[in-house]
């Protein structure tokens, strides 16, 4: 990269909470978020937003007639955008990008919709403009006045990453200074967990941690499902208020014999990881969060990618899937969260249940990895 980019502020909606406190306080307990609850009669694994958090939802779509018809992807959304552009000390009406995104996007709504279609054989008038791609960065733009582009995307499980790939090439080109980055994921309905059960990749075993993500020796895949949005603001060069800033991305896809499928050493992680640190020494990593969705697969294909890249000298390795779900688009972002609350607190968050690994004393470098359906690799490096 020619320039660093500087993350100057990180807002989040997550099962781990809305607020810097809540959520490190969290990741300290070592406990699962992951909890049961019935859908259409029967009882699934999933990770639920604090009901004080949905409280706080649900009084932003009661504030304004415009948002009654709102998705929740879209109300999370703007929820945490303007908590971030607040803390990075940006006004409404700046000159400054959007891209947020969603795997899924308005789930709740098309459900909804094609329920009454089905009974009914007519659909109400707001069932096409809300439940639209482009609804999540419109609204956020709507609601911001941004003097600058606004864009959507889905690109399944890295989404929320590749945001942030789009965002650094329209600052490194010059055509913004500012942008907002992220995705938003709101996929707790009973159609979606039927479709990951049909998968047969959902945590179906009772345990104290029913999702075993970075758990390399399972024998039953244990992904679980967790809603959430996350956000980030980002901005050229050096910046007295930044988190941490942003020195490698790398992208790469994989070639498919599946739909869901990924290759047995991860090709395109390797290759995105190769990208990512190409102007970074190896040994100068220290931890990297997996994406790990707590498939068999899926954790261990990542494992040997990341032996492929690294060696013996492997970097303190950690997910947050096991402790909140998968939040599909939302949980690229998610992990750059959970990167920088390590570094800020020079601590490292352990996954409970795995390896023990070697505890180094500083955090200063780690990477992010996520990758979605399609084979669609993202990492990118972050440093105090």
């Amino acid at each position: 990269m020619k320039t660093k980019i500087a993350i100057t502020s990180l807002s989040s909606i997550s099962p781990l909470g809305n607020d810097a406190d809540t959520i490190w306080h969290n990741y300290l307990s070592g406990e699962s978020l992951i909890s049961k609850k019935s859908f259409n009669g029967q009882l699934n694994y999933v990770a639920l937003i604090p009901a004080e958090v949905r409280i706080e939802i649900e009084e932003l779509r009661k504030s304004d007639v415009k948002y009654k018809a709102l998705d929740e992807t879209v109300l999370m959304a703007l929820l945490v955008s303007r908590k971030a552009i607040h803390k990075a000390g940006w006004k409404k009406g700046n000159s400054f990008g959007i891209n947020i995104g969603s795997s899924r996007g308005a789930t709740q709504l098309f459900e909804k919709f094609h329920k009454e279609f089905l009974e009914t054989n007519r659909t109400a008038t707001l069932a096409s403009p809300t439940t639209t791609l482009g609804n999540i960065s419109s609204w956020v733009a709507q609601d911001l006045k941004n003097n600058g582009p606004e864009i959507s995307h889905s690109i399944t499980c890295s989404t929320a990453l590749h945001a942030i790939l789009n965002a650094v090439a329209w600052l490194q080109a010059g055509m913004a200074t500012h942008f907002l980055v992220g995705g938003s994921e709101a996929p707790l309905t009973a159609f979606t967990l039927a479709q990951m059960q049909a998968l047969k990749i959902y945590a179906k075993e009772e345990s104290e941690f029913p999702c075993r993500a970075f758990d390399l020796k399972k024998t039953k895949n244990s992904m679980v499902l967790g809603e959430g949005a996350a956000v980030a603001c980002l901005e050229l060069g050096e910046r007295e208020n930044a988190l941490a800033y942003i020195e490698g991305i790398g992208y790469a896809t994989d070639d498919l014999e599946h739909y869901i499928s990924i290759s047995e050493e991860a090709t395109c992680f390797q290759k995105s990881m190769k990208m990512a640190l190409q102007n970074t020494r190896l040994e100068d990593v220290d931890a990297i969060v997996m994406h790990a969705p707590g498939t068999i697969k899926g954790d261990n294909s990542e494992y040997k990618a990341i032996q492929k890249v690294f060696g013996n000298q492997l970097p303190m390795l950690t997910t947050n899937k096991w402790k909140m779900g998968h939040t599909f688009g939302a949980s690229g972002m998610l992990s750059i969260e959970l990167a920088i609350l390590m570094m800020q607190h020079n601590h490292f968050i352990e996954v409970p249940f795995a390896e023990k690994q070697t505890i180094r004393k500083n955090i200063n470098k780690v990477l992010i990895n996520a990758v979605g359906f399609g084979g669609n690799a993202v990492s990118i490096l972050v440093s105090k």
